[in-house]
């Protein structure tokens, strides 16, 4: 199985669409699969989060169309991680060492 490019989805909930293909509902979140939990920390399993391999990160956003019909809510901590920004790509280092 070849490495994908981009997390899944794992969300609290599914429907399905007019085809009756599961589809991600409630609150979504990133996921890779073949981990056991988020990219935002929660376990799968206690969270009761349903994965849904086949559909990508980008596509669980509301503002994408597709398959986040039904998406209530975006993890704010997945999503900060999969864009990469707020971090600082420079590295910390002190300009006066201690004696």
């Amino acid at each position: 199985m070849a490495a994908r490019a981009e997390p899944s989805v794992a969300a609290s909930s599914q429907w399905r669409d007019p085809d009756g293909v599961r589809m991600p509902a409630g609150e979504a979140h990133a996921w890779w699969p073949g981990q056991n939990q988020t990219l935002c920390g929660l376990a799968l399993s206690r969270s009761r989060l349903q994965r849904f391999q086949h559909i990508p990160w980008t596509d669980a956003f509301p503002e994408s169309g597709g398959a986040a019909d039904a998406v209530r809510r975006v993890c704010p901590k997945c999503r900060a991680a999969t864009t990469g920004k707020g971090h600082s790509r420079r590295r910390w280092s002190r300009t006066l060492p201690r004696p």
